[in-house]
């Protein structure tokens, strides 16, 4: 987005309107190489996944970046929050995409996280990581 513009045809792909980027070949399945901005109409489909939500540890101690994959169900994660063994919920924020960060230490505690998507649903997964988990490591957890 860029704020600096209108959300009309200067600005458009500011909120509320929608934006999609697309590969070229893509792009080219629905309009021609010229026509630049094109209206597309699209529906929201509930996602099935195998396997529970994936959680990617990166960062260092008082620097906590998640990766949140896999998620079924709407699919797009607007909250989450995180809970060490030792401390309550701790909101967390969006870093970029699905990255989420917590400026909390959590060093030592086992790890869970609770996911809440557009759809409003939320998932709790407790424990999904052990309180000796590593930085880099993916760790399971619940699913939609």
């Amino acid at each position: 987005p860029n704020y600096a513009l209108s959300n009309d045809n200067g600005g458009w792909c500011n909120p509320p309107l929608q934006h999609f980027d697309l590969a070229e070949p893509a792009f080219l399945q629905i309009a021609q190489y010229r026509a630049g901005i094109v209206p597309v109409s699209f529906r929201r489909v509930s996602c099935v996944r195998k396997g529970g939500i994936r959680f990617t540890v990166n960062g260092h101690s008082y620097f906590n970046l998640v990766l949140i994959t896999n998620v079924g169900g709407a699919g797009d994660i607007q909250a989450v929050s995180i809970k060490g063994s030792k401390t309550g919920w701790q909101t967390m924020s969006r870093n970029w995409g699905q990255n989420w960060q917590s400026n909390a230490y959590m060093n030592g505690q086992s790890l869970s996280f609770m996911v809440t998507t557009s759809d409003r649903r939320t998932v709790t997964s407790n424990n999904v990581a052990a309180a000796d988990w590593q930085f880099g490591k993916t760790y399971e957890g619940s699913q939609f």
